[in-house]
C-alpha cells in the first residue's frame, strides 16, 4: 500500500475491488442517470443489492439527472460500507470541453459531501478513466492533487482517503503520481 500522510490524515492507493471495502463511503463511478451501468458503476450495484438502486430512482425523481463533476449519496445497501457516493466524472472529449476542472469538481464534492455527512473514511476508484476514456496518467493527477489539497486546507472529519485501484496497472499510474506529488510537499513544521 502506498501512503501520503497530510494535516488531516492519510491519502493511500491499494490494488482491489471497492466493493469489497470497510469504509464509510465508497464512491461510485456513476451516470449521468444514475440507474446502474458497467464497470465499477455496475458493480457496486450487483454487490449492493436492490435498495441502491430504489435510493438512485427517488432522487432521479426528486433532482433528475445527476450532472457530471457532482454526485448525490445513498445508503450502501449490503455493501460493508455506510454510504455510496455516486459522483459522474467527465466524458473524455480530447480535454477541449473542461474535462479536467469537471474531474476535479466530482472528486471535491464527494470530498465536501463526506465531511457534510461527518465520514472518517471514503473510497475512490478511477473516475472517468473506464468507459468515459480519460486519459489515466492525467486522471490520477488531477484526483491525488484534488484530495491533497482538500485534506491540507480544510476541517474535515474524513482522516482516512483510499483510492482503491483495480488493476496493477492503474496502481502504477497512481503510485507514480502519489510519489511525485509527495516529493513536492513539505511536511508541516
Amino acid at each position: 500500500m502506498y501512503v501520503l500522510t497530510t494535516d488531516n490524515g492519510a491519502i493511500s492507493l491499494k490494488r482491489g475491488d471497492i466493493t469489497h471495502e470497510t469504509a464509510d463511503a465508497i464512491v461510485n463511478a456513476a451516470n449521468s442517470g444514475l440507474l446502474g451501468g458497467g464497470g465499477v458503476d455496475g458493480a457496486i450495484h450487483r454487490a449492493g443489492g436492490p435498495s441502491i438502486l430504489e435510493e438512485c430512482k427517488l432522487i432521479r425523481e426528486d433532482q433528475g439527472k445527476c450532472p457530471s463533476g457532482s454526485a448525490v449519496v445513498t445508503g450502501a445497501g449490503s455493501l460493508k460500507a455506510k454510504f455510496v457516493i455516486h459522483a459522474v466524472g467527465p466524458i473524455w472529449s480530447g480535454g477541449n470541453r473542461n474535462e479536467g476542472p469537471t474531474l476535479a469538481a466530482a472528486y471535491s464534492k464527494c470530498l465536501n459531501l463526506a465531511t457534510e455527512y461527518s465520514l472518517a473514511s471514503i473510497c475512490f476508484p478511477s473516475i472517468s478513466t473506464g468507459a468515459y476514456r480519460f486519459p489515466i496518467e492525467e486522471a490520477a493527477k488531477i484526483a491525488l492533487e484534488t484530495c491533497v489539497s482538500f485534506m491540507r486546507g480544510k476541517a474535515t472529519t474524513l482522516q482516512d482517503v483510499r483510492f482503491v485501484l483495480f488493476s496493477d496497472d492503474d496502481l502504477a499510474v497512481y503510485a507514480s503520481r502519489l510519489e511525485e506529488l509527495s516529493s513536492t510537499i513539505k511536511s508541516p513544521a
